[in-house]
């Protein structure tokens, strides 16, 4: 007796970064998942900036991770990637606005930004952290979700990138402080500089030391 040859196990495509949230809501029947970040809170100077991220979750691309746990070059990798393959909204809040509403209400509204940006209605978003903007959609926050679900992990990435280039730029016009390495950030070259030169018009005068007038520096 002839016995039938097996049917051949389907191959399965590796499972990037915390797909199964994405799965297992596509399967409850959500059509359109956005994933939510924002990079941007904690410098003196610059935009925050949040990115929206729908993902192809047959093309996701591999090793998506926080955005912080990956080197420059692999994170413009993987920009690449995501902008090729995925639907994406970005957003960004200046300085200005960040000094008028301050910092929570700027990243909040740069989220809801994000997501109007998108070229679709999503009907589920997951957000990182755990003060997510009021949304056109379900809302899930997920504590440190950009190292734990790939779409969120996706949107970090994008924020970052975007964000990085736009300090990079600005260091091309005011070197003194540093934007191409420290993004804003308060390092000692960012606070040296202030001590010497001041603020340059992107800084945000309602951040401590600034809103001192640099006496604590």
């Amino acid at each position: 007796m002839v016995r039938p040859m097996p049917s051949p196990i389907p191959s399965r495509r590796p499972i990037s970064l915390g797909l199964e949230r994405e799965l297992s809501l596509r399967a409850g029947g959500r059509a359109c998942i956005a994933g939510l970040d924002e990079v941007g809170r904690g410098p003196l100077a610059g935009p925050v900036v949040s990115a929206a991220i729908v993902l192809d979750l047959e093309r996701v691309p591999d090793g998506l991770a926080d955005s912080k746990a990956l080197t420059a070059s692999r994170r413009e990798t993987l920009f690449a990637q995501i902008l090729a393959t995925s639907k994406v909204g970005i957003a960004t809040i200046s300085h200005t606005d960040i000094d008028s509403i301050n910092i929570r209400q700027a990243s909040l509204l740069a989220m809801c930004r994000a997501l109007a940006a998108l070229p679709c209605k999503p009907d589920m978003a997951l957000v990182d952290g755990n003060d997510p903007p009021r949304l056109p959609c379900s809302v899930e926050a997920v504590v440190k979700g950009d190292a734990s679900i790939a779409s969120i992990a996706a949107a970090s990435i994008v924020a970052k990138v975007v964000r990085d280039r736009l300090m990079a730029r600005l260091s091309e016009s005011f070197p003194a402080y540093g934007f191409a390495s420290n993004a804003g950030y308060s390092t000692k070259t960012h606070l040296s500089a202030l001590s010497d030169v001041g603020p340059c018009p992107f800084h945000r005068m309602s951040f401590s030391p600034l809103r001192q007038g640099l006496l604590d520096l």
